[in-house]
Formats: C-alpha cells, sequence, structure tokens
C-alpha cells in the first residue's frame, strides 16, 4: 500500500513554485514609463521566449508577473504601487504566483522593494535582463531573488526584440544610459554610463 506524505504548506508552496519556474509557463508583463521602457519589455520577452517562456496576453492567465517601472516622475512610482497592490490581491488567490518588478524603479529603491512590498518575489535593474531566467528560478525556489548591478557595456545590441503590441513602427535602442548628472534627473543612477550601440547592430 503506498503512503503519501503529508507536506506542511510552506513546502507545498515552495515546490508549486519551483515547478513553474522549471516548466518555463507563461509571463505577463506590464509596462509603465518612456519608450525605453517600452524598447526593455521586449528585449525582457526575447530573453525569456529563448528559455521557452510563454507570453501571457491576461494577467489571470500568468504564472509570473513582471511590472517593468519607472523613476522619473513620482506620478509613475505612484501607479506602480497602485498596481502593486490589485497583485496582492491577485496573489492570494494564487500563491504560488511570482511577481517581479524590473527596470529604474526596482533600480532606484533595490532592497526596499523587497522589504516594504512583501509580495514582491525578485527585482531587477535595467542591465540585468539577461540574468532573468535564473532570478525567475530563484525565485521560483521560494527565495528573494534580485539583481540591480549596473553595467559599463551592456546595450543587448546582439537581442532581436519580440514586439509586443501589434504597430506599423517601433523602437530601436541606440544607446542606454547617461553621464550628464543633472541635478534633477536619476537616469545616470538607474541605467548607468551613457554607451551607444554599435552602428551595425542598429543598421540590422
Amino acid at each position: 500500500m503506498d503512503k503519501k506524505i503529508q507536506l506542511p504548506i510552506k513546502e507545498k508552496l515552495t515546490k508549486a513554485r519551483m515547478m513553474i519556474a522549471e516548466s518555463k509557463s507563461r509571463v505577463f508583463i506590464e509596462t509603465y514609463g518612456c519608450q525605453m521602457n517600452v524598447s526593455d519589455s521586449e528585449v525582457v520577452t526575447a530573453i525569456l521566449q529563448q528559455q521557452g517562456y510563454e507570453l501571457a496576453h491576461n494577467l489571470l492567465q500568468a504564472d509570473v508577473v513582471l511590472i517593468n517601472t519607472c523613476s522619473v516622475r513620482d506620478n509613475a512610482e505612484q501607479r506602480v504601487h497602485g498596481r502593486l497592490d490589485v497583485f496582492r490581491q491577485l496573489k492570494r488567490k494564487k500563491p504560488n504566483l511570482i511577481i517581479g518588478v524590473l527596470g529604474c524603479m526596482a533600480e532606484r529603491l533595490k532592497e526596499q522593494l523587497l522589504e516594504q512590498e512583501k509580495m514582491v518575489d525578485l527585482i531587477a535593474g535595467p542591465d540585468s535582463y539577461r540574468d532573468l531566467p535564473q532570478v525567475l528560478k530563484t525565485a521560483g525556489r521560494g527565495q528573494k531573488s534580485s539583481n540591480v548591478l549596473l553595467s559599463r557595456e551592456e546595450t543587448y545590441a546582439d537581442i532581436n526584440p519580440v514586439r509586443i503590441e501589434s504597430s506599423i513602427s517601433a523602437f530601436i535602442s541606440i544607446m542606454r544610459g547617461c553621464d550628464n548628472h543633472c541635478a534633477y534627473c536619476v537616469v545616470p543612477y538607474t541605467r548607468g554610463t551613457e554607451r551607444s550601440r554599435d552602428p551595425k547592430s542598429i543598421i540590422d
């Protein structure tokens, strides 16, 4: 006669989340801010699809929710906090849902987001998107995960963005970051130093 082992609820939750991370399930990406953030979300989609993840077109279909954020204006950050409240309610119904904050707000607030927003499982800065599959695996094991290291070289020039919205136009990034350090602007601190893409990659 087979014996069933009753796992503690926390262990069951961790196991379920690991299965989601390893099955490379559906990811819902919500984007706020400038055109660069739209472009970054397309880069993130390309990176995750290369690892077998599927793009969810509906929040309720998602196993992973990523919100790509902006820190240039306070209003944008407040809208993100409002959306995190919505995700918190969704997580009560789907405890194994993985929620991540990407982009400038993740870079600016770093660990503060993980501490204050208890349902956030991961944060990733604008230069760490190549590492997202590994960050997701860590979050899938029930561990808070983050990568907010800024790079002097990263431009994602070799990645072909996956266009999320059907349109006759598309954004092509030619450079990232800024060196000006204007008193009113956070861009150099959230996107790092200025670096340009190789012209050939832009034309390609």
